[in-house]
């Protein structure tokens, strides 16, 4: 029985981060357009952490690396919720990768910035996300009943992306 639930919510887990990645990658590559044309034509690289994209009138702009973090906790969190027993770099490394991989398609595509800041925020926020599901499961004691919260929580969030998508395209008409 228990076993056959974990498997359910695997599924389940998985499906969202399909969603999610799905989304990740509207957001990050497509900068939320819905038109190849809107998209920026451009190609930058910044190799300096801390410097240059994120710079504004000579400080620095916390928000587009608050955003950064933010949007890849989820990715930390569905991560260690598919592989449990993986170990920490393990769980490191897709997160990781997934960021690299969307730097070097804005450059290739030439659609944005490609930005050390940028990796280096995203990583942390899937480093965060790690921490928030080994905290979870502190607090609720099993992987089950954590997995089971951390659903719902995501499933409501889906629900609200795609609530919003639906009325962004509305109103992009």
């Amino acid at each position: 029985m228990i076993e056959k639930l974990k498997r359910r919510q695997k599924i389940f887990t998985m499906s969202l981060l399909v969603v999610y990645c799905l989304a990740l990658t509207w957001i990050i590559l497509f900068k939320m357009c819905f038109s190849f044309q809107d998209l920026p034509n451009f190609r930058g690289i910044n190799l300096i952490p801390f410097v240059g994209s994120v710079v504004i009138n000579n400080q620095i702009d916390f928000n587009e690396i608050m955003n950064n973090i933010l949007i890849f906790v989820p990715f930390g969190i569905y991560i260690s919720m598919l592989k449990p027993d993986w170990t920490f770099l393990k769980r490191v490394a897709p997160i990781a990768s997934v960021s690299l991989v969307f730097e070097v398609f804005q450059f290739i595509f030439a659609i944005g910035a490609t930005d050390i800041t940028d990796f280096i925020g995203n990583t942390l926020g899937g480093l965060l996300g790690i921490g928030v599901y080994f905290v979870l499961c502190k607090l609720f004691k099993t992987e089950i009943k954590t997995n089971k919260i951390l659903n719902v929580i995501a499933l409501i969030g889906t629900v609200c992306f795609i609530a919003l998508f639906g009325l962004l395209i509305l109103n992009n008409d």
